[in-house]
Parts: structure tokens; sequence; C-alpha cells
């Protein structure tokens, strides 16, 4: 059986592949996989996992980002009536009328 090993290198740092084993169980994968990739370089932690319990999703599978419509993001695509809008302008000018009488008094 094959089992894919991930190693971190430090601590809050990603796992990243760093190669493979053949063993017949998950305690003689461990223990092949601290031994082949525990030792070359400084590591934190190792992930053994069974090759056929990894799975892959590639660009021709899925096509990433960017495929929902977020045009509510836009202020243009809201309904805009414009007495609300002059209400909005006269509100914000008595604010700062009451913020020049506070820093007055």
């Amino acid at each position: 059986m094959i089992w894919e090993v991930f190693r971190q290198e430090e601590n809050g740092e990603y796992h990243t592949h760093c190669g493979n084993v053949h063993a017949p169980d998950r305690e003689m994968a461990t223990q092949f996989a601290a031994i082949q990739h525990g030792r070359r370089k400084p590591t934190n932690s190792l992930w053994v996992v069974p090759k056929e319990e990894i799975g892959e999703i590639d660009s021709d599978d899925v096509e990433f980002g960017g495929t929902t419509d977020k045009g509510y993001r836009w202020t243009m695509t809201y309904n805009l009536q414009t007495d609300q809008a002059e209400e909005v302008v006269e509100s914000e000018s008595e604010q700062e009328q009451a913020d020049k009488q506070r820093g007055e008094a």
C-alpha cells in the first residue's frame, strides 16, 4: 500500500507533500515516514495518508473563482429614489451643523 507523506517544517506553517512510503499498515507507514522524510530536514510534524484517500480537483474539473454574480456589491444595481437621496443630504448637513455647535461649546 502506498502512503503519501506531508511535512510541516515549523509550527504554524502549511504541510507540504514531501514524498511517499510503501507500507502494509498505518503504524509501519508512520515509522517509515519518520525515517525517510523526518530526518532529512527540520520537521515539526508529519501527516501520513493512504494514497487512495486523497482526492484532487483541478481546473479541468471545476472553474475556480469568479463564477458567482456579485452585482449586489455595486451601487449602480440599486434602484435609487431621488427624494430619499435628498433626505440623506439634509441629514448629513444637520449632522455637520451639530458637530460644529458641539465644537464651539
